[in-house]
């Protein structure tokens, strides 16, 4: 989308979301020194301790918890563990002792200590949760394509989670996300088949589902938790709360979330080739909380639908290379069979350049001499565009499926020519090979206008999200379909191939 605001990038992917200075009111949270003395704390521990803020700053870790489960610490640091560690302790009350769930934060120079109150009467045996996620996880490793681990995925999560609405949608090259999978209340809006811009999800916060799995906002009406003091001791600036469940929220998000008619959602990461593939989004009408053990099932088959997924991408990816090889050896066949480059490429319909990179045209200039195959532009705009390309002096392979965004003058003959793939042969002699796609038109049907993803007030100072989310509908024109990871690989490789044989026909 090149004619709308970038706010993914030039707005909200500047937003200091891991600096949020505060925690949903569902839990609690501590920061110790290596000596495990508190250095900083969100307030609402004066209220579960009966102590002051500044009573409690300095104070060993000891005095709340028992001798065992600091020993357990302490043995968990030996080991060199780092990342959301997860314990049961006994911490003491005001009123008593009571049982929480203690996920710590190893850092550099202090520890993160989130800690959520358990009921005990509420754990369940390993038995009845591995059970749970055996069946679930084998339901999905049985799914053939992505479409099915998808709407597996939704149904099995939200069966497990009783939540009012489960989607699935899968970003692509811009980050923005199509709704591909949909579960829901029938008091909640569908979304299926529709696009959420990419600020939706801005850089910051995709950069945060890498390290964390999920993320839960149990109620957004909760009261916002500060931490006292409110800069870090040790690093004398905003702690960064990234890896922690309990971070705060966003206003906007929070907004955004009442926008859409939801009190609590969560999200669950699909994670492919190391990077964010989608995001599982779960919306509940009124505030729901989930315990630990059931985010963790969460987290589990988060890693049980990310690698089914990248498994069938995989698979799909090798069958296509496979192709792709195949065509370029049989090419390479029966230019030694012509002995001539351009004769091979383009002769035989069968087995031509045009199978081989799905394109609609071919130009070959060779020797002197140039040929052509399929769709083309007229000559005069032909011999322009071959101009332009010289004037590029490219030496690389070079794509592009929007032709007219780079060369204005394409868009007069978008229609046949939209996708240009240039692959040079010998740059000294003027030897070269261009391939075209036509115009691929395709319809998006936008979750809300793109245009409208962030609106700021008069003075500019404050900004809110989009209001509506009613189908926006967009034509895209002047567009080629894309050419692939493997298609611009392959064609390098073609394209060492042809120059190595332009240097042995001359040898001869």
């Amino acid at each position: 989308m090149t004619d709308k605001k970038n706010f993914d990038s030039d707005f909200c992917g500047s937003l200091p979301l891991h600096h949020i200075n505060s925690i949903q009111d569902y839990g609690y949270l501590l920061i110790v020194d290596k000596k495990l003395n508190i250095i900083q704390l969100s307030e609402n521990v004066a209220q579960l301790t009966g102590k002051r803020n500044e009573e409690l700053i300095n104070s060993p870790l000891a005095d709340f918890i028992r001798q065992q489960d600091l020993l357990k610490i302490e043995e968990l640091l030996k080991k060199g563990l780092a990342k959301r560690i997860p314990l049961y302790l006994q911490f003491r009350e005001q009123q008593g002792t009571n049982l929480f769930l203690a996920l710590l934060h190893v850092e550099a120079d202090y520890i993160i200590i989130e800690l959520e109150k358990q009921e005990e009467s509420r754990n369940r045996s390993f038995a009845d949760v591995y059970q749970e996620i055996k069946y679930i996880s084998t339901a999905i490793d049985q799914a053939d394509n992505v479409q099915e681990v998808c709407n597996i995925a939704i149904h099995e999560l939200r069966k497990l989670a009783g939540f009012d609405g489960i989607l699935m949608y899968q970003f692509d090259s811009d980050w923005n996300g199509t709704v591909i999978a949909e579960e829901k209340d029938e008091r909640l809006d569908r979304y299926l088949g529709q696009t959420f811009p990419a600020s939706d999800v801005p850089k910051q916060a995709r950069q945060m589902y890498l390290k964390n799995p999920y993320r839960l906002i149990s109620n957004r009406d909760y009261e916002a938790i500060r931490l006292y003091p409110v800069i870090n001791p040790v690093t004398n600036a905003f702690i960064d709360l990234s890896d922690c469940n309990l971070r705060g929220v966003a206003k906007v998000h929070l907004e955004y979330m009442k926008n859409m008619h939801v009190k609590a959602s969560m999200s669950i990461r699909v994670i492919y080739n190391e990077t964010l593939w989608g995001l599982i989004s779960c919306h509940h009408l009124e505030p729901k909380y989930l315990g630990y053990e059931l985010c963790s099932i969460f987290e589990w088959l988060s890693e049980v639908i990310s690698t089914k997924i990248s498994l069938i991408i995989n698979r799909q990816d090798y069958r296509n290379i496979k192709q792709i090889q195949e065509k370029r050896v049989a090419l390479a066949d029966q230019i030694y069979a012509y002995d001539d480059i351009a004769a091979g490429l383009l002769k035989d319909d069968s087995s031509d350049i045009l199978q081989l990179f799905n394109a609609s045209g071919a130009f070959i200039s060779i020797n002197g001499r140039s040929e052509t195959k399929g769709n083309i532009p007229d000559q005069t705009d032909l011999y322009n565009l071959m101009q332009w390309l010289e004037s590029r002096n490219l030496n690389t392979v070079y794509s592009t499926n929007s032709l007219s965004d780079v060369y204005e003058d394409a868009a007069e003959y978008s229609a046949v020519v939209s996708g240009l793939l240039f692959i040079p042969i010998d740059q000294t002699t003027g030897d070269f090979l261009v391939c075209f796609r036509p115009e691929a038109v395709r319809n998006i049907d936008w979750g809300g206008d793109p245009n409208q993803a962030i609106n700021f007030t008069e003075d500019g100072k404050k900004y809110h999200p989009r209001t509506s989310f009613e189908l926006w509908k967009q034509t895209v024109e002047r567009q080629a379909l894309p050419w692939t990871k493997n298609e611009l690989e392959v064609a390098e490789s073609l394209r060492s191939f042809l120059f190595e044989f332009t240097i042995k026909q001359a040898q001869q």
